[in-house]
């Protein structure tokens, strides 16, 4: 759990300088320099050879799929909304987490199910406005998010059940390169079209900016992130993903000088939490192994 508190910490204060300090720069030239560094930081613990070929194609599957199509839909989308209508979009991917991971072991569990709603409605107090996007372009902005939140918690939920079956002793730093090659692949082939890199000239600070994100944000963030999510169970998982909800809002009222209802930051909080210890009943039963060489 202090994983995934640590890395949604982390993420929050990333909102503020994505806004502040890269307002400028081309979003899918963004991604792909982000994916390049989250890829440099865990190469000298890469081990390619230490899995079947199958095993790694599936990691690079799962990565593809968690960073780069996530990734990619969750820029579309901001074509078709406005900002704050990202973020109230983001906000069902609790759901999605316990939905695709009671549906893989054909088991419901309502405890999770009550966390994951309680988590939705702490982070859509906070966010939550009417909309002022109209017509076709908010139901396809609206369609957008929810894959691309469904493809991040597809990436958490295949991760978490893949782990188990690595070979013993292997560290999941020694594999999760793997993943970090496949959002690379989907990113950089997607920013071939309509990406103008001649013309990407970020700032000696945009660039260091850059690296804190690539590095920090990217690198150890997702990789802490699927980490933690072995380490719980399915419903705490989902709660935690909209930890960083109230977290960026706190840390822009504090780092950033924007402005907050605090008695909505408070109230999102609090249901946060309570969310937390409704998950947090069930003891964490590790999902079945699903062997690195094949789908989970």
């Amino acid at each position: 759990m202090l994983d995934l508190l640590a890395v949604s910490v982390v993420w929050a204060f990333s909102f503020g300088i994505i806004k502040h300090e890269l307002p400028n720069l081309a979003p899918a030239a963004v991604g792909v320099v982000r994916l390049v560094l989250a890829a440099a930081v865990l190469l000298p613990a890469w081990r390619p050879r230490a899995l079947p070929r199958t095993g790694a194609l599936w990691l690079v599957a799962v990565g593809a799929l968690q960073f780069g199509v996530m990734y990619v839909l969750y820029l579309r989308a901001f074509a078709y909304l406005q900002a704050y209508e990202i973020a109230l979009a983001t906000i069902l991917t609790p759901v999605y987490v316990v939905l695709l991971d009671s549906a893989i072991d054909n088991r419901f569990r309502p405890r999770h199910v009550l966390a994951a709603v309680m988590a939705v409605l702490g982070a859509g107090v906070l966010v939550w406005r009417r909309a002022s996007s109209e017509g076709d372009a908010i139901m396809v902005g609206f369609l957008l998010m929810q894959l691309s939140n469904l493809c991040f918690a597809a990436g958490q939920v295949a991760y978490r059940r893949t782990r188990p079956g690595l070979p013993p002793g292997m560290t999941d730093a020694a594999v999760f390169a793997w993943l970090y090659l496949g959002g690379i692949a989907v990113t950089a082939a997607v920013s071939s079209f309509g990406t103008d890199w001649g013309g990407f000239h970020p700032t000696d600070r945009q660039m260091l900016w850059l690296l804190v994100l690539g590095t920090v944000a990217s690198g150890l963030g997702f990789y802490g992130w699927n980490l933690g999510a072995t380490r719980v169970n399915a419903g705490t998982l989902a709660v935690f993903n909209n930890a960083k909800v109230p977290l960026g809002v706190a840390a822009s009222l504090l780092c950033f000088g924007e402005k907050a209802n605090l008695t909505r930051l408070g109230l999102s909080f609090a249901l946060l939490g309570a969310a937390v210890w409704v998950a947090g009943r069930e003891r964490p039963v590790p999902p079945d192994p699903a062997p690195a060489d094949q789908p989970a």
